[in-house]
């Protein structure tokens, strides 16, 4: 079974919820064109990943000027209920695409913000959400942990689809969570630019034994509103230069990484490598010795069939 898949390397407009989601459409519109079943979009695309903020936030101290940003990002993040959500899944069935896209997600309208990757059916809709479990360093400032019932996976008509967001993938058991299930193709996104990602990556699908996605944004400082450009950490004009790529389950790169542009890797993933690769290791099978070790989760949910 083969699986058309763009993977989206695109500059949110920033901090303008409405505006990414528009921007969403018209690249669904695009690729779907070019008969991709599959579009998969960075780390909170929307609003925008907001990379060298500090929100005002010391240790001990919080500043008025940092709860006004807070403010200001959370009333541009998308609610999972009603329009927001409604909008996505007329894209993606309007466009016959599976849609898996990162936000930053808020729980209510004075609830707390996650790191959120959503997954959305073109005859389903919504299928589910996986919130990020453990936000990286100062990220934890603005974004709440997520809990193991959206350490999700569904079974699609493009294949077995789950992943983690960006530093999760460095946390062997959250990863051992996903090959559990089965994934056939590892989800990735990120904010991440650094050359080391990409080798992390590849362990992910040799380990694994899947497609592992990884999608990242590309971002100038001119790509920012002006206001806030005075918030950036120092004057470099590149502040994330991408390095999006799609990995064989045999750890080999298949397209990117791609640098320093805005732009998409396209390519058909043929699903039966997945099974292939596994002669030789399977780690959750023949190598996964339950004998010795034991591994619970929980609550993770089972893997949730998409409704014909």
């Amino acid at each position: 079974m083969k699986v058309k898949v763009a993977v989206i390397q695109e500059s949110p407009v920033f901090f303008d919820k409405e505006a990414c989601l528009q921007k969403v459409s018209a690249l669904c519109k695009i690729y779907a064109e070019k008969g991709c079943e599959l579009l998969v979009f960075p780390e909170s695309f929307i609003p925008g990943y907001p990379r060298g903020f500090t929100f005002g936030a010391t240790i001990g101290n919080r500043t008025s000027q940092g709860r006004k940003l807070y403010e200001e990002y959370h009333r541009q993040s998308i609610s999972l209920q009603g329009r927001d959500i409604e909008f996505l899944e007329e894209v993606a069935h309007e466009n016959g695409v599976y849609l898996v896209l990162g936000v930053t997600e808020k729980e209510a309208d004075h609830g707390s913000l996650y790191c959120s990757m959503v997954y959305i059916s073109p005859s389903g809709g919504f299928l589910g959400v996986h919130r990020k479990i453990k936000p990286t360093g100062t990220e934890r400032i603005v974004w709440a942990e997520g809990d193991a019932s959206t350490l999700v996976t569904f079974d699609t008509r493009v294949g077995r689809l789950g992943g983690l967001i960006c530093w999760e993938n460095y946390m062997p058991l959250a990863r051992l969570s996903m090959y559990r299930k089965g994934v056939h193709i590892y989800l990735a996104p990120t904010a991440d630019a650094r050359p080391e990602w990409i080798d992390s990556l590849k362990h992910i699908a040799l380990e694994g034994r899947c497609f592992v996605i990884g999608c990242n944004q590309y971002f100038t400082r001119s790509m920012y509103p002006e206001t806030y450009q005075n918030l950036l950490p120092d004057q470099t004009e590149e502040i994330c230069p991408g390095g999006s790529v799609i990995i064989s389950p045999l750890g080999k790169i298949i397209e990117g990484p791609l640098w320093n542009r805005v732009g998409a890797l396209v390519c058909s993933l043929d699903l039966d490598e997945v099974s292939q690769s596994r002669l030789d290791f399977d780690p959750v099978g023949h190598y996964s010795r339950n004998d010795i070790f034991r591994f619970e989760v929980k609550g993770q949910p089972d893997i949730r069939k998409e409704q014909a």
